[in-house]
């Protein structure tokens, strides 16, 4: 565990598909295409704050850092999204239960009960959502598709609250980071800096800050 950085972050990212497939996958392509040619390049936050390849380019020109820099700031601050976030303290957490709960497992919990709760708002009722996962390794997938059918089917409870998701059907999905998905991407880059946030509230977060009024549900536990 990293002492540094103690937590673990979860971000569920939603998006009207029109927006997402109008808007924000080619805002995406676009950045990719103007500044690697290709629009196969993943963008994944710790390979750009470490500049690590294919993100070795931003070492070499600030110019060129600042303009890409502030290129994809635009992109994540005009996107039309809302989203929801738990923060695990793994050292409390793990400090505070005798037989803790497994942190992605408790932040999932956390994000679909806030989902169905959006979604029962916006009119969703009895119709099927997909949540889309980034696939992490078949025992771990199946893991957790195991736990989020438990909680989709109302067999698992925890905390105060009882939400019933019999109200909004929520079908997993584990999709390989090979394939590239905007949404992915975007969660990615929004996780570290609403970590950070949970951390070190009082430190200036400028990406927190960009996408603050979209936050519509924040969580640390324990």
């Amino acid at each position: 565990m990293d002492p540094q950085f103690p937590v673990f972050a979860l971000v569920f990212c939603v998006f009207e598909k029109v927006a997402y497939a109008a808007e924000i996958e080619p805002a995406f392509r676009r950045l990719k295409f103007k500044y690697f040619g290709h629009d196969a390049a993943i963008l994944h936050e710790r390979d750009i704050r470490k500049q690590a390849p294919p993100f070795a380019f931003l070492r070499q020109d600030a110019a060129l850092r600042e303009a890409f820099m502030a290129d994809l700031n635009a992109i994540v601050a005009g996107a039309r999204f809302h989203a929801y976030c738990a923060v695990i303290d793994k050292v409390r957490h793990k400090a505070r239960y005798a037989d803790p709960w497994n942190p992605y497992e408790i932040a999932m919990h956390f994000c679909m009960e806030k989902l169905s709760d959006r979604l029962v708002a916006d009119g969703q009722c009895e119709r099927l959502t997909h949540v889309l996962f980034e696939a992490r390794g078949r025992e771990e997938d199946r893991q957790l598709e195991l736990e989020f059918r438990r909680v989709a089917s109302n067999d698992k409870r925890w905390g105060w609250r009882s939400v019933d998701f019999g109200r909004t059907p929520l079908e997993p999905l584990f999709v390989s980071k090979a394939a590239n998905l905007a949404g992915h991407q975007l969660s990615d880059l929004i996780a570290r800096p609403l970590a950070l946030r949970a951390i070190r509230p009082d430190q200036p977060n400028r990406a927190h800050d960009v996408i603050a009024d979209r936050i519509c549900a924040f969580k640390i536990f324990p």
